[in-house]
This record gives C-alpha cells, sequence and structure tokens, in this order.
C-alpha cells in the first residue's frame, strides 16, 4: 500500500472511530463568552445543555450613536453576544432605540429605533440572528435594518406570527406590518394619533392600538390591516396593552383621568368592563399560568394584582393593592414601581422599582450628590406576602469596602433615564424593567441610570455556576451593558449605554 494511500485511510478512519468513541455521550455545549471576551464575561465552566435559555438586554448610546443589545445565557449568567456598540461603519442597530420583540419561534430579534429624532437619524427596524446553542459561542448574527419613512418614531413592536411584525408609529399615526422573511414593510394602516403600544391576540386575527394622543384603542384585522369598530371606550391616555393567552380578551391600561384597568371582548369589539387603577399607571403583565394582571403604578406607589378566570364573560377582580409608598414593607423609603414579572412556575412575582434621593444616602455616592437607588422586591404568588427587598448592585462593577462589609446600593441619576409623565419616543419609558427566565432559574432587571443588568438567581439550585450564590432569591452579578460613545471618565474609559428594556427568549 503506498504512503499516499495509508495517509487516506487514516484521514477516513480517524472521525468514524472517533464517532464511536462519543457514542450517545456526547452533547454540544454553549461557551459563555466569544472570542476575544466582552464586557462582563466571567470565567466559568460552560453551562449544561439543558439550561440553555436566553434574555435579551436593549440599550441607548449617546445622541446620534446606534444603540445596542446583548444576549444573557441564562445557564452561565454571562453575555454570549452583543452588537457593535459605538461602530457606525459596522451593521448595527439604529439610533435611540424604544421596544423590543422576540418572534414566537425565537429565530429572530427586532428592535425599534425612533433615530429621526436626531438630527440626520433614520427611522428603522433592526434585526439580528440570536446565539443558538453551539459547542462554540457563535455571537448574535449580522444586523440587518427594515427602514422606516423619516419622522415614522417607532416606539412599540409586537406578534404572535412568525411570518410578519408589527410596528406602532407614533410619528406618522400609522402602524406597519413587516414580513419577517423579505424584512420589508408590506402595509401600514393610519390609526389614532400617537400609537404607544400594541397587542396582537395569540390566534393572529386581531390586532390592537393604544393611541394615546387620540385617548383611543384601534382594532385591526391582521389579514390586510383593514379597520374594526372599537366600542365604549372613554379611557384618557391608553399607554399599555396584553391580549389574554385564548384570544378572548385584551387589556388596556389608561394612565390619565382616574387610570382604568379596560376590558375588551375581542369578538366584538366591546368594552365590557372598566376599573380605576390611578392616574398615572404605566404597565401591565399578564401572567398566564395563574391568569392574572399585574398593574403597576408609580404614581401613587401601588401594584394591583387582578385575577382574570377565563372565558367570554368575566371582569377582572381585584386581589391585591401592594403599597410601595414611604413606610410600606417593600420600601420604607418610598419607591416607584414601574414593572412586574412572574415566574412561569406560579411561586413567586417580581416588583421592580427604584427611589431617588438629593442628598445620596450611599457613602460611595455621598451625601453631595443626587442618586437613584434600584431594587426589586420578591413576593409570595400564593398569599402575597413580601419575601425580600433586594438591593441590585454588586461589586464588581459597583463599589464596594470588604472591610466592613458595605456596598455600593444607588448610582448618580443619567438624564437620559428619567422617565416623563406622558411617554413619547425622545424620553425612557422604563428606568428600571425586569423579566423572568423561561425556566424560573433567573430574574433580570435593567437598571438604565446604573448602566447594568442585574441577575438574580431564584432558587438554593445554583449547579452551572457553582461559585456563585446558591441561596434563593441573590443578586448574582450585573452585566455592564456596551461602552457608550460618551466622554471618557475619571477611571479612564468611557461610560456604558443604558439599558431599557428586557425580553425573555426561549
Amino acid at each position: 500500500m503506498s504512503f499516499q494511500r495509508a495517509g487516506r485511510l487514516a484521514a477516513m478512519v480517524a472521525p468514524i472511530v472517533l464517532w464511536m468513541a462519543c457514542g450517545q455521550v456526547y452533547r454540544p455545549v454553549v461557551l459563555p463568552c466569544s472570542e476575544g471576551g466582552l464586557p462582563g464575561c466571567p470565567v466559568e465552566a460552560p453551562p449544561a445543555p439543558a439550561n440553555f435559555h436566553a434574555v435579551f438586554g436593549i440599550y441607548h448610546n449617546v445622541p446620534n450613536f446606534p444603540g445596542g443589545a446583548m444576549q444573557v445565557d441564562v445557564g452561565g449568567d454571562s453575555i454570549i453576544g452583543e452588537t457593535p456598540s459605538s461602530d457606525k461603519s459596522a451593521p448595527n442597530l439604529g439610533d435611540n432605540p424604544t421596544h423590543a420583540a422576540i418572534l414566537p419561534n425565537h429565530s429572530q430579534v427586532f428592535v425599534a429605533s425612533a433615530g429621526s429624532l436626531s438630527p440626520g437619524g433614520v427611522d428603522v427596524v433592526s434585526a439580528f440572528t440570536p446565539a443558538f446553542q453551539s459547542s462554540t459561542a457563535t455571537g448574535l448574527g449580522v444586523v440587518t435594518s427594515i427602514p422606516l419613512p423619516t419622522g415614522s418614531l417607532p416606539v412599540f413592536l409586537n406578534t404572535t406570527q412568525t411570518g410578519f411584525l408589527y410596528v406602532a408609529n407614533f410619528g406618522t399615526n400609522s402602524v406597519s406590518a413587516i414580513n419577517t422573511t423579505s424584512s420589508a414593510v408590506v402595509n401600514t394602516a393610519i390609526v389614532g394619533t400617537n400609537p404607544v403600544a400594541l397587542a396582537e391576540i395569540p390566534n393572529g386575527l386581531k390586532l390592537y392600538v393604544a393611541n394615546q394622543g387620540s385617548n383611543s384603542v384601534s382594532s385591526l384585522n391582521t389579514v390586510d390591516l383593514s379597520p374594526n369598530v372599537v366600542t365604549g371606550f372613554t379611557g384618557i391616555t391608553p399607554v399599555w396593552m396584553v391580549a389574554r393567552s385564548d384570544s378572548q380578551k385584551v387589556y388596556v391600561l389608561t394612565q390619565g383621568g382616574t387610570g382604568q384597568l379596560v376590558t375588551i371582548d375581542t369578538a366584538t369589539d366591546t368594552v365590557t368592563s372598566s376599573l380605576q387603577v390611578g392616574a398615572g399607571a404605566n404597565f401591565i403583565f399578564y401572567d398566564p399560568n395563574l391568569n392574572r394582571l399585574y398593574v403597576t403604578n408609580p404614581t401613587t406607589s401601588t401594584v394591583y394584582v387582578f385575577s382574570v378566570s377565563g372565558g367570554a364573560n368575566d371582569t377582572p377582580i381585584q386581589i391585591a393593592a401592594i403599597s410601595f409608598a414611604a413606610g410600606s414593607s417593600p420600601c420604607p423609603s418610598g419607591c416607584l414601581p414601574t414593572s412586574v414579572t412572574a415566574l412561569p412556575d406560579g411561586s413567586r412575582f417580581y416588583v421592580a422599582s427604584y427611589g431617588t434621593a438629593a442628598s445620596c444616602p450611599d457613602p460611595f455616592v455621598g451625601a453631595t450628590s443626587a442618586c437613584v437607588i434600584p431594587s426589586l422586591a420578591v413576593f409570595d404568588a400564593n398569599n402575597f406576602k413580601l419575601k425580600t427587598t433586594l438591593t441590585l448592585l454588586t461589586d464588581p462593577p459597583f463599589s464596594a469596602n470588604l472591610n466592613t462589609n458595605t456596598y455600593q446600593y444607588a448610582v448618580p441619576p443619567v438624564a437620559a433615564c428619567t422617565s416623563a409623565a406622558l411617554y413619547s419616543p425622545s424620553t425612557t419609558r422604563f428606568r428600571v424593567f425586569t423579566t423572568a427566565s423561561p425556566d424560573s432559574s433567573r430574574v433580570y432587571v435593567s437598571m438604565c441610570d446604573a448602566g447594568a443588568i442585574a441577575v438574580i438567581n431564584t432558587s438554593d439550585n445554583n449547579a452551572n455556576n457553582p461559585g456563585a450564590p446558591s441561596v434563593a432569591d441573590t443578586v448574582v452579578t450585573d452585566l455592564p451593558a456596551a461602552f457608550s460613545a460618551g466622554a471618557i471618565q475619571s477611571n479612564g474609559e468611557p461610560p456604558n449605554q443604558n439599558p431599557i428594556f428586557l425580553l425573555t427568549g426561549q
């Protein structure tokens, strides 16, 4: 046998031998950090493949520079993909990101950016492919851009379909349908003034639009975006909406007047109930596992909980009203609750809130400075009892004195993170925002002023990160957002970008 033939035979046999040795044992795993490393990537063992789940953070940059997105591996507590943050020459998100959505099959993430607020900026919906389970860290896919007419000011994305995505255009009083295969706008419908939220019902037949400026709700048939007449809606300044999992109801939150939780029957597009939740309410979270609605009102420092049992004729029933005002158990100094999430296992729900101080009580910030204090309150979902309240900053990236066992818990305020009473795409909607992982093992809180996303371990089992805390409802780490294009700080580095929204993936 010639030397060349022997070499070819060896090359053919070697893969077969390796395959036989692996048998049924081999499983690909995700390496938590990509080549070269990323900010916030700890050195750790790869997570178990069964625990591969993802959460996405969206953050904004200084004006005239693209915002960014990160993908967090739930099992590894690490960043496994980021869009190129300040490199204008690379395909990237648009300027001034406002909202994000993921397709039901988790194949693409979309981000709306109201870039035309800045001179020369463009309005765009960006799309990228998530990093999926792999034997190597693949990172995010290349960002593609779907342009919108100048002045569109997209502020909200929603879909329950894989083939189409819907965009609320605050500036042109319209809703656009994007074909997710061709990455092109295929239809646009005029709705009310300043649409700010969307809710497509799960069966994909109708799309509802909250029109903040005209105090109205639009109902559109998704097949062609033709309108339906909504009867009986009298709310002032609708701000958020969600659809029930059985497609029979849509719930609309209004923040003007007395603040209302409005129920719309989707079969008839008729308002069937309206319950007061106070002026200034800002957000609804729908928990399909317990059939509940959680409503946050930062103006009154209250979180309302409603039962929505299902069926065609039910009215939400208030089952709790939890105070975050000064003197309350969740927040003795007084907090502004802005968002809620619940574990899919039905055991707990979490309220993200923040407090402010003109003279900061945190010695690491100093009494001569104002500060923002982000926090997370944990409640038992069965009896609504407070289980614990968490401060969310860790060392690093924040300060601590290990000799005295004191840790930084506040940060100086960032002007761009201030939420306005009446939302517009020029302001931040969520100063703090929270979401839970699909496997109930983690809760995340984006902290705009801190430039970081807090990671909370919800159980006493932390097998994927043996060096991290294993006590239930403990802050594991803070993952910093990418550097912004802002001025260099005293430490020689630019500031981080500011997280504004979180999105749960697979």
